[in-house]
């Protein structure tokens, strides 16, 4: 393994061991804006520069913001650069600028979840000691590996005759399906030619790369609060009002609502809690959730239909419900001259033995709403994965990544971003 190789390694390590969930990446960020001020010509924004403030979906409370503020201070992170963060405003935009010439973007998330890591021997974090130290949170679907990678592209890019301006953006909050929104209404892409969004592994295996990713489901998720009348479970129960049954009948309905002739729709009623005692009618329910659709239109056919649903089980048992949307973001398609440049590309990359012009993610990203504004302002853009074995599936204890696949990844994104630099790709 080469000096850079080993040294986007180690750095993926690091993040790795101090993962953080979304809005909450102030160690992250602080490591992302110490590696790319080292790099030659790159100039770095963070902070309220790079989010709309008021566009950061899904935001913890300012104790939560404030707990994770002072893990990261703990951890060794720049004071000055947490002084800019606080509050929830991660994430950064490193950029190179080498004059006249197209503007190319990539961009990478950074945040991690909220899942315990696996301990057992054979993982490979825990064997070789860089298993998450913040309990209950891992890297659980590689946004370790791909902030390595938007180093790695944005040292590579610094060191050849790209002419122009690349930007790597190191985006916070995509598993809330939060931050692009941010970073879009604060224009960060809206001088970009062409941009390239990044993700490992997605069932590809090391020495795989996929040109431009389809089937990008468009999604919306909401948080639905049910508030009914406490009484005596077994005295008087008449008198409650039970949010519990409502959110229950809520659930059910939703499981219900009618599939689409016009394609692939999804639903899940992924976190519900409620009441306080058994022998409380419980006043209070809350119902987190989330529809998908293959298409926007399709998407929004379920969001609508889900609100009737839940505001008809909460009418049923005479509660109130209110209901907040906390993340949303469309389809997106990959631009056809980007698939080819890409392609180009990862074919000319060691170890890469397989390419693949398209796949399906069969997913949501909401680098789609990023996707979409380049693509609006007459851009392109191709949203790519890099193969990774990785022993566990997404999103579990076990999930790594073979770490030969972040050298790939820079080696195709880097030739890409050069080859989308000149004038004529």
């Amino acid at each position: 393994m080469t000096d850079a190789a080993e040294s986007l390694v180690s750095f993926r390590r690091d993040l790795h061991r101090y993962p953080e969930p979304g809005w909450c990446e102030f160690r992250t960020t602080d490591r992302v804006v110490e590696a790319c001020e080292d790099i030659a010509g790159v100039t770095v924004e963070y902070g309220p520069a790079v989010l709309a403030a008021d566009a950061r979906d899904a935001l913890p409370t300012d104790d939560v913001l404030d707990e994770w503020l002072d893990r990261a201070r703990a951890a060794g992170a720049d004071e000055t650069r947490l002084d800019r963060m606080a509050g929830g405003f991660t994430g950064a935009v490193a950029t190179l600028d080498r004059g006249d010439g197209p503007t190319v973007a990539l961009r990478v998330d950074v945040d991690a979840l909220p899942h315990a890591e696996s301990t057992e021997p054979g993982h490979v974090p825990a064997d070789e000691g860089f298993r998450s130290t913040n309990e209950g949170y891992m890297h659980a679907c590689g946004h370790d590996a791909h902030a390595a990678i938007g180093l790695g592209v944005l040292r590579e890019v610094a060191a050849s005759d790209f002419e122009g301006t690349v930007s790597v953006i190191f985006q916070p909050a995509e598993e809330l399906i939060g931050g692009a929104r941010a970073m879009t209404e604060a224009g960060v892409v809206d001088d970009v030619d062409a941009l390239l969004a990044v993700h490992v592994g997605l069932g590809y295996p090391t020495g795989t790369v996929v040109a431009g990713l389809e089937g990008i489901l468009a999604v919306s998720q909401f948080r639905a609060t049910f508030a009914g009348e406490a009484a005596h479970a077994g005295k008087s129960p008449q008198r409650g009002r039970n949010a519990v049954q409502a959110l229950a009948a809520a659930v059910q309905g939703l499981y219900a609502i009618p599939r689409h002739q016009d394609g692939v729709t999804r639903v899940n009623a992924g976190r519900v809690e409620g009441g306080t005692a058994t022998n409380i009618v419980p006043e209070s329910a809350v119902l987190e959730g989330e529809v998908r659709g293959e298409t926007t239109d399709l998407m929004v056919y379920m969001r609508e239909a889900a609100d009737r649903t839940i505001r008809a089980a909460a009418d049923l048992h005479d509660c109130d419900v209110t209901i907040e949307r906390t993340g949303e973001a469309p389809t997106a398609s990959p631009d056809e001259s980007v698939v080819d440049v890409v392609a180009t590309a990862a074919a000319a990359v060691p170890g890469v033995d397989e390419v693949r012009r398209t796949g399906s993610l069969g997913g949501s990203e909401d680098a789609a709403l990023l996707m979409r504004r380049v693509q609006e302002r007459g851009g392109r853009a191709a949203y790519v994965c890099v193969g990774t074995d990785h022993p566990g599936g997404h999103h579990t204890a076990t999930f790594d990544v073979d770490e030969t696949s972040i050298r790939q990844g820079v080696a195709a994104l880097s030739g890409a971003i050069q080859r989308l630099g000149q004038r004529d790709p």
